[in-house]
């Protein structure tokens, strides 16, 4: 299925696919004793151009249910985490965040100087490696019923405010390579944007928020608690997008302000099945977004392989620098390491203004693709080591489905 060219036929049926083909490898995934992200990202993978070329993740329909499912998931993970959880590891938080995007960004751009590559390839090399997805994270740690250790906490923070400052550097590398002036004013301003919508949102939110949703519990049916939390969330997203900010952003938010709500459990019951439509398609397309084929150039598996042991040292140094933690800080900084989707908009980002060719984008394309499925395992793993043996289903699980 092209972008641009899908029918209506043609879209119920790679969503039918793409369901599928999500539950079955996840049941194999949890089966072999790995988080079923695992198996859907390797359906992707299967589907996607690289293989069987089924699914392209380029499809406006795919990418419209694709960012949907992250909306919806960010919003799920919110109703889990109250702001006031947050606050508790602010501090630990800033700092993995804060660490997690200098040392990649300096060891990918200064690495990329020393191979020969442009300045403005340097910083867009460089600023990819910044980026984290929270959602690939949220996911595993949800799968694994820790949403609520300490470690845990500092990962979702960290992310957030790690996903408002990857933007901010989006958008000055942005202006970097299509020739603009870059001064510390533009720069202020793009940051007082991202930070003050996220502040605004929690503070207006947390004000309307139980008043709203206790008037609906009075004078509606139960399910209609739902779908007003999701219209919500949406609105939080389109909001976020508005000022400058990510739309996950304001879908967390959203989530974050509803979660001290009496009726958060009501939200949360009904969000299950609209989460396990919607959830598989945005880890399948991920999967699908990774060219395998570009891999067997060597130079590219050189600068790929580089970025990659620069960017998972940069995010698990960034876990060892958590301010005043005491916890496992190997763990927060595997937490941090995926790029997903995220890593893939600063790679497109570059392309899309030819400041990278076909082989630079492939190589971030392969700290992506790495990064993205080396995590799930390594999360697991370690939080058997250091609490025992995780539950088999997880509360994210009851919130977005039996995925």
């Amino acid at each position: 299925m092209n972008a641009g060219t899908e029918s209506v036929t043609q879209v119920l049926g790679i969503v039918a696919v793409v369901l599928l083909s999500a539950k079955i490898l996840g049941e194999i995934a949890e089966r072999l004793r790995q988080p079923a992200v695992i198996g859907e990202l390797l359906a992707g993978l299967l589907l996607g151009p690289s293989l069987f070329g089924i699914l392209d993740p380029a499809a406006s329909s795919i990418h419209l249910l694709a960012e949907t499912g992250v909306v919806i998931l960010l919003f799920s993970i919110g109703l889990e985490t109250p702001f006031k959880n947050l606050l508790r590891v602010g501090g630990p938080s800033t700092a993995v965040a804060c660490i997690g995007v200098a040392l990649p960004f300096a060891g990918g751009y200064f690495a990329c100087r020393a191979l020969g590559l442009t300045n403005e390839q340097s910083i867009v090399m460089g600023a990819a490696l910044t980026a984290t997805s929270v959602g690939i994270t949220a996911r595993v740690l949800g799968d694994l019923g820790i949403l609520q250790r300490p470690e845990s906490q500092v990962i979702l923070g960290a992310a957030v405010i790690d996903d408002v400052i990857g933007l901010i550097i989006l958008a000055v590398v942005a202006d970097a390579v299509s020739g603009s002036a870059i001064t510390l004013a533009n720069i202020g301003m793009t940051t007082v944007f991202a930070f003050g919508f996220l502040a605004l949102a929690l503070l207006i939110g947390s004000w309307l928020a139980q008043p709203l949703m206790g008037l609906i519990e009075r004078w509606t049916r139960p399910e209609v608690m739902a779908t007003t939390a999701i219209a919500l969330a949406f609105l939080f997203s389109l909001a976020a997008e508005s000022s400058g900010s990510a739309p996950i952003v304001g879908a967390f938010a959203a989530g974050m302000v509803l979660a001290s709500t009496p009726q958060a459990h009501s939200i949360a019951h009904g969000m299950r099945s609209v989460g396990a439509f919607f959830v598989p398609i945005f880890f399948v397309a991920v999967g699908a977004a990774v060219d395998i084929r570009a891999f067997a150039e060597p130079a590219t598996l050189m600068i790929g392989g580089i970025l990659l042991a620069i960017g998972i040292a940069g995010k698990v140094l960034a876990g060892a620098g958590a301010w005043r933690f005491h916890g496992q800080r190997l763990f927060i900084g595997v937490g941090m390491i995926p790029r997903g989707e995220v890593g893939l908009i600063f790679a497109q980002l570059g392309l899309s203004l030819a400041v990278l060719d076909s082989a630079l984008f492939s190589a971030l394309a392969l700290v992506v693709f790495v990064t993205t499925f080396m995590t799930p395992p390594l999360l697991k793993r370690l939080a058997i080591t250091e609490g025992g043996e995780p539950p088999q289903r997880s509360t994210i699980g009851d919130l977005v489905g039996e995925i």
